[in-house]
């Protein structure tokens, strides 16, 4: 291993020292593996728990234990070891930061009229007379903050908050002079950028102390967007969500939940794409999360064929597999909006492009249904985190039409029966980019 071993540690998974990016290989947890993740995120420490858990971070944990208690065994590696229960075993990863690999993370989000008192709104601040991107988000990245401020000399590290939201970006021309004070409007604006550092304020979940009361479903089609609003809804509320199926790639993204039984009610909303009677009415209510079923099919196709991150290939795309999965699963794509609203007791209908459109708004009424309160804060971190990490990369455009007319009239009349039964529910009806005119 090319980190330095730094030792065992003691770990609170209420008070997380290693705070930083976090992910789990139930199967293939290697040391190496855990500090190369925490090196391509510009972080100093790799902690491992329970053989199979990784946590990044820039500052050493406060409590040291006894070298005995790091004692299970990594999972992809016999005769390593990956920490313990409640107990870290820490490597100092700076040896593997390539210098070209660190700037990778830094995002510009834009240009912002800065807040009245930047050293109120800011934790942490430095000034240097010829300050560049990476300096300051290399000092932000060390202090663990995911966002860096430059306005002329001035490097500031903090989080959005309240007073500083992000919402509303400015002009970028505006802030074109802030590497000169002087012009920048008398440094009314600042660059905005988000380093690679996570944002923690709503990083930690737990399992429902107490058995939830309500048992209530996250119900979509495949490919509508379910493990995205399960990652809001976890970040959002600090409580896991839990699933009909296990699935091990989503337990290694941070979905605990999908080892728990779906049954336990320790978890605050259960995905399914079931659509028959029993399994509708097992649920006493449910967030029915509705896509585009353009969108949907070819998503799912992705998914079927290339993974959660993966894109399926040309060839499957000019199959016979294509035309059969349309013909068969768009029919699916409508009736399982039908069967809930026919059968669910008491729904919360979300639509997939409402919810990108207007995140903060619609995660709140989410949230509510739930029966949580959140904090504007936590919902901000929610927002700033809001891809997590299973987002597949860029969309890849294909350079055909993969729906034949005859598909379109297909799913154009399932779109209009759908939208139809949405209105005789008194719900709202499709969102008017995919109805079709």
């Amino acid at each position: 291993h090319t980190g330095t071993y730094m030792g065992c540690f003691s770990d609170d998974s209420r008070e997380r020292t290693l705070k930083g990016a976090v992910f789990y290989d139930l199967r293939k947890m290697t040391v190496a593996h855990c500090q190369e993740a925490c090196a391509e995120r510009a972080y100093t420490y790799a902690g491992l728990a329970y053989g199979a858990e990784c946590y990044c971070g820039n500052k050493l944990p406060a409590a040291a234990s006894k070298p005995e208690e790091c004692n299970s065994e990594c999972k992809g590696e016999k005769g390593s070891v990956c920490g313990g229960v409640n107990r870290l075993s820490v490597y100092r990863v700076e040896e593997l930061r390539a210098g070209a690999r660190r700037r990778r993370n830094v995002i510009y989000r834009g240009c912002f009229r800065a807040p009245e008192n930047l050293t109120d709104t800011f934790p942490a601040s430095l000034i240097q007379p010829n300050l560049t991107v990476e300096m300051c988000s290399e000092f932000c990245s060390k202090k663990e903050f995911p966002l860096a401020v430059i306005r002329g000399r001035e490097c500031y590290c903090g989080y959005p908050t309240g007073r500083f939201s992000l919402h509303d970006g400015a002009d970028g021309l505006l802030c074109s002079g802030t590497r000169n004070t002087s012009s920048a409007a008398e440094g009314k604006y600042c660059l905005v950028y988000q380093t690679p550092v996570q944002d923690t304020r709503c990083t930690d979940r737990k399992f429902l102390t107490t058995k939830s009361k309500v048992f209530v479903a996250l119900s979509s089609f495949p490919g509508a967007g379910n493990t995205w609003a399960r990652h809001l809804i976890e970040h959002a509320t600090g409580y896991y969500t839990g699933s009909y199926y296990f699935d091990g790639a989503l337990y290694n993204k941070g979905f605990k939940g999908e080892k728990d039984h779906w049954r336990s009610r320790r978890t605050i909303c259960v995905k399914t794409h079931e659509s028959g009677k029993t399994e509708i009415e097992m649920f006493d209510s449910a967030i029915l999360l509705i896509r585009n079923p353009y969108k949907s099919l070819m998503a799912e196709f992705n998914r079927k064929y290339a993974g959660h991150l993966g894109y399926a290939t040309d060839r499957n795309w000019k199959s016979k597999e294509w035309p059969d999965f349309v013909n068969s699963y768009a029919s699916w794509w409508a009736s399982h909006v039908l069967d809930w609203l026919k059968y669910g007791k008491r729904l919360l209908i979300v639509h997939y492009e409402d919810l990108k459109q207007s995140l903060i708004p619609k995660l709140k009424e989410m949230v509510e249904f739930l029966n949580m309160t959140v904090t504007e804060d936590r919902l901000l971190c929610v927002e700033n985190n809001r891809d997590g990490n299973f987002k597949r990369s860029g969309a890849k455009q294909k350079d055909f039409e993969p729906f034949t007319q005859e598909m379109k009239d297909l799913i154009n009349r399932y779109i209009l029966t759908v939208d139809e039964a949405l209105r005789g529910k008194n719900f709202t009806g499709l969102p008017r980019e995919y109805v079709p005119r």
